[in-house]
């Protein structure tokens, strides 16, 4: 490698270009990984759920496994930025910083080489010089020889030419042989100079290039493993999102999107009812009655065929309104008396419609002319929403009222701990007067207090109207359930009277029994049961119960909780006898069943 100083440069030169081409690839890397995750954030962003706080959107579990999946994405997006990170800082700067200081060495090195070699060829020259010096002095040299011996040899020359010969070479040999001896210390001094020049300073400046490019080839292995340590330093993060994708799909539950979808619109009114069984046949059967032996028939029982009692009690009209039902006259057949233990009659109603109109005042329930006008908007088309929201279906109104009164026993629970903090701070500014003056408090606990009451007789109005739904929802439950033992307890064909047999020749059209009616017609007026216990109690401390709607308690007394408290310090108890009222939350000992509701 002594004659190879321009390959060297070549080489050096080469490695350098090489390293930065591996730098550019690397940052060329670095945009490519920013850029794939500015893509993913643009895309989780673009897909993610933009939700108002008043947004009641069912939360399906597809939904909420989705929105983790991006979120996880998200995350993953974050660990390719750590990636790009990663490879800027360890890789590309260390790569960029080691370039520069790569070429200045290099060029440090490529000028000592260059120095060495001016050096000796500057030497070469003053030897070469010298050289050239001695071989024409000695030639001058060898002309004055041949030019004294001519003169010497010649009879004709005079003793002084020949004198004047010998002196000029005397003369000429005397500086061939001065620079004879100059030219071999100029010979000496270069070939010292060029041993020392190939055998020392080009070697050690070789060597120096050659430590210099190993070091640069060892700085690119520990980039390259850098560029991979890079990626695989993400690895278990981006494995636990990948896990967490994975968990998010096996969340999905369709069983649960299903009732998620029942309780969103599931609006609480019984499908519609049977249609009765209109007999035409009744006229041909009493014309072939009229003509033989049986009972008489009624003056003011002719009963159109169109107004039947099973058709009034059991259709529902979808087409229009529900005609008001005929009521037939009455006669001996429908009208009947008992007799009351003080001697007084009083008249009992065998006719359905009675019936049916009784169960319409107690329940209250407004009928639904048909399920097409519900497709057709039939409660949109009711006006703006409501603040009970009667508007809406019953099992939505239950929920939309329960969310409501969720929502104001959270304020006033709210408005609860402010009074108790005002309160509190009070009481140190009347102990400690110079920490504050108490009454510039009180505007605001009569602010809070007023508040307190106005949130209490909310919950109240809407637990009112819940209630009035929740017993409207029980009792379209009984009925439908009576409805439905009725249609699977009469098989048989209904007779213009209301009885039901199985041939038509055997109608009975007499009166219906006595003691059925009445008991009937009383339960129609009934009050409600008494609400069920949820729990029970013990009475921590006596109450004495002056105040109207309260329940006086002894200490140790045992109750049965029928309601919880609401927020405003008051539980509703009974006693083993029957008799209810609230007690202080405070002063009892409450114990709730686990299943309140089936309790």
């Amino acid at each position: 490698l002594k004659d190879q100083f321009d390959n060297l440069d070549k080489h050096t030169q080469w490695g350098i270009d090489f390293l930065e081409k591996y730098a550019k690839f690397v940052k060329e890397r670095i945009e490519i990984e920013q850029n794939y995750a500015k893509q993913l954030r643009n895309l989780v962003k673009k897909y993610c759920p933009k939700r108002s706080p008043k947004d009641e959107e069912p939360r399906f579990t597809s939904c909420i496994a989705f929105f983790n999946i991006l979120n996880e994405l998200n995350d993953y997006a974050g660990q390719r930025e750590v990636v790009a990170e990663e490879m800027g800082h360890r890789v590309y700067g260390e790569l960029m910083r080691y370039s520069h200081d790569l070429k200045t060495e290099r060029k440090m090195h490529l000028q000592e080489g260059r120095k060495a070699q001016q050096y000796l060829d500057m030497c070469w020259k003053q030897m070469d010089n010298s050289k050239k010096k001695f071989e024409r002095e000695c030639r001058e040299a060898e002309k004055a020889q041949q030019s004294y011996e001519r003169l010497d040899n010649d009879t004709n020359a005079t003793k002084a030419d020949v004198e004047k010969a010998k002196q000029q070479l005397n003369l000429r040999t005397h500086m061939a042989d001065e620079n004879k001896n100059e030219y071999a210390a100029q010979l000496q001094n270069f070939n010292g100079e060029q041993h020392k020049h190939y055998y020392i300073v080009i070697p050690q400046i070789y060597k120096q290039l050659q430590e210099m490019d190993e070091r640069r080839t060892i700085k690119l292995s520990e980039c390259y493993k850098g560029f991979a340590d890079s990626e695989r330093k993400v690895i278990p993060i981006i494995s636990k999102c990948l896990e967490g994708m994975i968990l998010a799909a096996k969340s999905v539950d369709e069983h649960r999107d299903s009732q998620l979808v029942i309780d969103c619109f599931k609006s609480g009114f019984e499908p519609p009812g049977d249609f009765p069984f209109e007999d035409y046949s009744q006229n041909i059967y009493r014309t072939i009655s009229d003509g033989t032996i049986s009972t008489p028939k009624q003056e003011g029982m002719r009963i159109d065929s169109k107004t039947t009692v099973g058709k009034a009690k059991g259709k529902l009209w979808l087409f229009g309104k529900k005609p008001k039902p005929q009521s037939p006259p009455l006669t001996p057949t429908s009208l009947y008396t008992s007799s009351t233990p003080n001697g007084s009659q009083y008249p009992i109603f065998s006719i359905e419609p009675v019936h049916y109109c009784m169960s319409d005042i107690k329940t209250g329930k407004p009928r639904i002319p048909s399920f097409r006008s519900l497709k057709r908007g039939y409660f949109y088309l009711q006006g703006p929403a409501l603040e009970d929201f009667s508007h809406l279906p019953p099992e939505q109104r239950r929920k939309k009222l329960q969310q409501r009164i969720d929502e104001l026993n959270r304020e006033l629970q709210k408005e609860t701990d402010q009074k108790d903090a005002l309160i509190k701070m009070k009481d140190v500014y009347e102990k400690n007067p110079q920490m504050g003056d108490p009454g510039s408090l009180q505007p605001k606990l009569t602010e809070t207090m007023s508040n307190m009451d106005r949130l209490r007789m909310e919950i109240h109005k809407n637990e009112a109207w819940l209630s009035e739904v929740e017993g409207k929802v029980a009792a379209r439950s009984d009925r439908r359930h009576s409805s439905d033992i009725n249609h699977l307890v009469t098989q048989g064909r209904e007779s213009p009277e209301g009885s039901y047999t199985d041939d038509a020749n055997q109608e009975v059209r007499g009166p219906p029994q006595q003691h059925a009616h009445p008991s009937e017609f009383d339960d129609e007026f009934e009050d409600d049961d008494p609400l069920p216990a949820i729990g029970h109690c013990k009475a921590i401390y006596p109450f004495d119960g002056h105040n109207e709607g309260t329940l006086a308690m002894k200490e140790g007394e045992i109750l049965y909780i029928i309601e919880e408290d609401k927020g405003d310090g008051w539980t509703r108890a009974r006693r083993h006898n029957g008799e209810e009222g609230y007690v202080p939350t405070s002063y009892i000992d409450v114990t709730l069943e686990k299943n309140s509701k089936g309790a």
